[in-house]
């Protein structure tokens, strides 16, 4: 069963795209910056963003816990990092995307997500629960925490003697 949900963000970040894409591409702090996941590792000896590579993801909602496995889908360093949450069966169920454009002051970051498919047990739990309204919310405070993360860095590095 397919679900037609999707949501978008964006924010303005004064660093450079470059910048910016190591932060969010740095998988294993992702949990400093998502307000769900809170803890990701590299699966079979992926140590960097790599188209194809995996890495698992700790999520928290409330009293609710799980785990994803997700595999990298983009890694163009300063334009996008792209990954898709896969099913234990192996079946896209999420696609996240952040596509970076250069700006005149730095760079606007957008996040993105499609949901490809959902569990039908998982489209009655969110009769209650809005999922879509949880995933927008979370985008912003995503967002905001790579802007801040993405500033300190650019502010960091310019103010290192060359």
């Amino acid at each position: 069963m397919t679900t037609a949900t999707t949501g978008e963000a964006s924010i303005e970040i004064a660093a450079a795209p470059d910048e910016v894409y190591d932060v969010l591409a740095d998988i294993t702090r992702m949990g400093d910056r998502s307000p769900e996941c809170y803890r990701c590792e590299w699966l079979d000896g992926a140590t960097t963003a790599v188209r194809g590579a995996r890495f698992r993801g700790w999520n928290r909602l409330g009293i609710l816990r799980w785990t994803t496995t997700c595999t990298i889908t983009a890694a163009e360093r300063g334009r996008e990092f792209a990954f898709t949450v896969m099913s234990r069966h192996g079946r896209e169920e999420t696609g996240w995307r952040y596509v970076l454009d250069a700006t005149d002051a730095g760079t606007r970051l957008t996040e993105s997500y499609e949901f490809l498919w959902c569990p039908v047990a998982a489209r009655i739990a969110e009769i209650p629960f809005p999922r879509d309204r949880q995933l927008r919310r979370g985008m912003a405070e995503t967002l905001a925490k790579i802007k801040q993360a993405s500033e300190a860095l650019s502010l960091e590095s310019s103010a290192d003697p060359v």
